[in-house]
């Protein structure tokens, strides 16, 4: 039982990518399961920097360890080629299952032509009519195993990572997208994605059993974002960019583009109600909180929090009724907690 889950427990972009790079680091994981599609952007910090990767497990930015697409994937394989050169990712490194879905222009096309963008807010990525056909199941789905172009990186990945479950090697499911999108747990749907967002749907995409798990890493942000467009609500409060800026004491603006779209993201008030459903549903061990330096631009960068910005953790965490126990202070920098903990 050696399997650490790493989910999003608001609208996405909470910084997940950069939790499950931390965490794979930290922990010394032999093999990182990504999961979803190419509709969202996990961004971690490498050698040369930020970077972005919409198919690859951010762990692709580190030495010797396992990437692996599994069966509950969604597969652009041109952008998967063009992150495996951009990261110089050895091939011998990367594992696709076999069941994974390739995305194809007609998914794109079908996304568009429905008009999904204006609907709610999608990025499509073909995702959602990939996860379409696959459920379908007319034989229109083009599997993994089917490419002659991913032919030699196909493998039946779940014996893969069994066997180093057997070997008590560390694997970590970093999950994409966040609670408030789960096609089944969204109190806003249908503004929500295609797939389960919760920890159960990630181990299930990743071919592993709950009882592998011991460790769930759920990230939320200090102001939730939503994608840009008629994408659901953002309670209890949506703001701006300047608004937020300004509160936090930043001479600089703070607007944030999207990973797929490149379009500004919404941004709004944490709401703790969503938080402590996703808790509900999920039963985490452990809540990171990223972007408390949006609260205080003096705790940006540091290696501890400031008092405007420990005051709002402390705050946090009695509203969602359970401890934050990583706080992200920049792009690069997780740090623990350093406020009175909780009973839990």
């Amino acid at each position: 039982m050696a399997v650490t889950v790493v989910i999003g427990g608001q609208f996405g972009s909470e910084g997940k990518g950069k939790v499950a790079h931390f965490l794979a680091r930290e922990r010394g994981a032999a093999a990182v399961v990504r999961v979803g599609g190419s509709n969202s952007g996990h961004t971690a910090v490498g050698t040369s920097g930020p970077t972005i990767l919409r198919q690859l497990p951010t762990a692709a930015l580190l030495p010797d360890v396992l990437c692996v697409i599994g069966p509950g994937s969604y597969i652009d394989v041109p952008l998967l080629l063009s992150e495996v050169e951009r990261t110089d990712l050895d091939l011998a490194r990367l594992l696709i299952d076999r069941n994974a879905v390739v995305i194809t222009d007609a998914d794109r096309d079908a996304e568009r032509n429905a008009g999904l963008r204006e609907k709610i807010g999608s990025t499509c990525s073909g995702t959602g009519a990939a996860v379409r056909k696959r459920v379908d199941r007319s034989g229109d789905e083009y599997l993994a195993s089917r490419s002659p172009t991913l032919e030699p990186l196909v493998f039946d990945t779940s014996p893969v990572i069994r066997d180093l479950l057997e070997r008590d090697e560390r694997v970590v499911v970093e999950g994409t997208q966040g609670f408030g999108l789960s096609v089944l747990h969204s109190p806003y749907y249908p503004k929500a994605t295609s797939r389960d967002t919760s920890a159960a749907g990630a181990i299930s995409e990743a071919g592993l059993s709950p009882r592998d798990v011991d460790e769930i890493f759920l990230v939320i942000r200090s102001f939730p974002i939503r994608v840009a467009g008629d994408s659901g609500p953002l309670e209890p409060e949506e703001l701006d960019w300047r608004r937020v800026a300004e509160e936090g004491g930043h001479s600089s603006d703070l607007t944030e583009l999207t990973s797929v779209t490149r379009l500004a993201r919404r941004v709004g008030r944490l709401d703790p109600q969503l938080v402590r459903r996703a808790i509900s549903v999920n039963q985490p061990t452990s809540i990171v909180m990223n972007h408390v330096d949006h609260v205080d631009a003096a705790a940006a960068g540091g290696d501890e929090l400031t008092p405007k910005a420990a005051a709002f953790v402390r705050w946090a965490a009695e509203e969602i009724g359970q401890p934050i126990d990583l706080v992200g202070l920049g792009p690069d920098v997780l740090i623990p907690a350093t406020v009175p903990a909780m009973s839990r």
